[in-house]
């Protein structure tokens, strides 16, 4: 199975200015991004919640880009196929908030629904690491538990 945009020329730079610009056009009134070598985030306010992402971002020294089938790359050749999975790593995050914000402009499905997940809450954590624990106790229980987790994610 091939990964969406595994040969894309378009920069780093130019999908997290497509995703500000989509982000407009939809009618988040807040933007942010930040980054550090082993993920970036953006982050926006839409229909009055704080919405982040957390793009992990390839590690330059893994095995898939300073290695290929025939033994190890040249230092040049392991930089571009690092660079290339960031790049394919950015594309992806604009075709989800892409499809995300026209499935809720066809009013197949509402913001809340679609960004769920990635919603920020006051201490700064999302709902979907404050309620990823307790969904797998759950599970493991197979019944829904009695009371919140308190201290959410460690």
């Amino acid at each position: 199975m091939t990964r969406y945009a595994a040969e894309t020329s378009v920069s780093q730079d130019r999908s997290r200015a497509e995703i500000e610009a989509t982000l407009k056009r939809y009618g988040a009134t807040s933007f942010m991004y930040a980054s550090e070598p082993t993920a970036a985030m953006i982050g926006f306010r839409i229909s009055d919640r704080m919405v982040k992402f957390v793009l992990p971002m390839p590690d330059p020294k893994s095995r898939e880009f300073t290695h290929h089938s025939r033994g190890q790359r040249t230092p040049d050749a392991a930089l571009k196929a690092w660079e290339q999975a960031g790049r394919q790593r950015w594309r992806a995050l604009a075709l989800v908030i892409k499809a995300k914000l026209e499935a809720v402009a066809a009013g197949i499905t509402t913001i809340e629904d679609e960004f769920l997940a990635h919603t920020v809450l006051p201490d700064g954590s999302t709902v979907g690491q404050f309620m990823q624990p307790q969904l797998a106790i759950a599970y493991e229980q197979g019944s829904m538990p009695t009371t919140l987790l308190l201290g959410g994610p460690a």
